[in-house]
């Protein structure tokens, strides 16, 4: 029997077994599967082929004891039922992937109770730092992760005025925007389809956003007609008919995201509406959905990709000691053809 063969077929492979296998010191072993660019390719070739044949694995418990990090970073985002967020954590991966972090992703489903015990079931199973999304939780949490020495990523928003870490954008100008461009195209009696703004700090930006817009048109800002809902294509289509049954309908529907103003361009080709000739509709985000909708959206592009890269550069650098900055990154307005 070869000296690399185990005598109980369960035990499990050690990294001995495989520098025995592959005739090399386990430091070479070790070599090949953290810095594989230090070792010749035939000796990449013939420790891999040694690590496949056992089924070793790296004992991540034992070295997270050994180094105090799991390099384990957590993500928990509101939904995984749309792409609202797809393209961001994507990229969040993949900058964490290049510094040999693992990403932990939960969802909230919208509830901040059940995201604050997500955050607290994620640093006490090892996840060295968090990507949360907006600003609006207890401030215990905040008080907990400070405590715990967890360092916080918030993203999807900007508030330069508060104290953490964050690397989004300013919804409530992104919105301010895009809403001027509407009422620049003479529309003044406006309709929002949000998603409930007493918990998300994002959705109650953009409706300020519009809000703000209108005042400085010399609109009335009480005037806007706002339907609160659940993120989807289906709530999209019932709060557009609510607001489009009343006796002074909007000319334009802006909706909190891509998501709702699907819903609502499938509700108005129910009612027989034109857009943008009857009625202009505005997303916000700017995923997929918005230019292989039926009609491509008017709406807001949001940088996700770059603020995924940039919130892992962020925990990067605070779990190496450094401090970084907050990073308030640009949005804009993209023209379709529903406005």
């Amino acid at each position: 029997m070869e000296e690399f063969s185990k005598s109980p077929e369960s035990s499990v492979p050690t990294l001995a077994d495989v520098a025995a296998r592959a005739g090399v010191s386990t430091a070479t072993v070790s070599r090949c599967l953290n810095t594989p660019d230090r070792v010749t390719e035939k000796t990449l070739k013939t420790v891999m082929d040694a690590v496949n044949h056992l089924g070793y694995a790296p004992n991540y418990s034992a070295r997270a004891l050994a180094a105090g990090r799991t390099n384990m970073i957590g993500a928990i985002i509101p939904t995984m039922e749309n792409a609202i967020f797809a393209r961001g954590i994507q990229a969040f991966q993949e900058e964490l992937q290049k510094n040999g972090c693992t990403l932990l992703v939960a969802s909230s489903s919208y509830r901040q109770d059940l995201e604050e015990e997500q955050i607290r079931t994620l640093t006490a199973r090892g996840a060295d730092a968090l990507l949360l999304i907006g600003y609006q939780r207890d401030p215990q949490i905040y008080e907990f992760l400070k405590k715990r020495k967890i360092p916080a990523v918030l993203t999807w928003a900007s508030e330069p005025s508060q104290d953490y870490l964050s690397v989004g954008f300013d919804n409530r100008k992104a919105m301010k925007a895009l809403a001027t461009d509407v009422i620049g195209k003479g529309h003044r009696t406006i309709g929002c389809i949000s998603a409930d703004t007493a918990t998300n700090d994002r959705a109650r930006e953009r409706v300020e956003g519009i809000w703000a817009a209108m005042r400085d048109a010399g609109l009335d800002p009480d005037t806007l007609q706002v339907v609160e809902t659940a993120y989807s294509i289906e709530n999209g289509e019932a709060a557009f008919q609510q607001l489009m049954s009343g006796a002074n309908s909007p000319t334009a529907v802006m909706c909190g995201n891509d998501v709702l103003a699907v819903g609502a361009l499938r509700a108005a080709a129910d009612l027989g509406l034109k857009v943008p000739g009857d009625v202009a509709i505005t997303g916000f985000d700017d995923i997929e959905l918005a230019f292989v909708a039926p009609v491509p959206l008017t709406t807001v592009h949001v940088p996700h990709r770059r603020m995924g890269q940039l919130a892992a550069r962020a925990l990067i650098e605070a779990l190496h000691g450094r401090s970084p900055e907050s990073v308030q990154l640009p949005t804009e307005v993209r023209h379709r053809d529903t406005l």
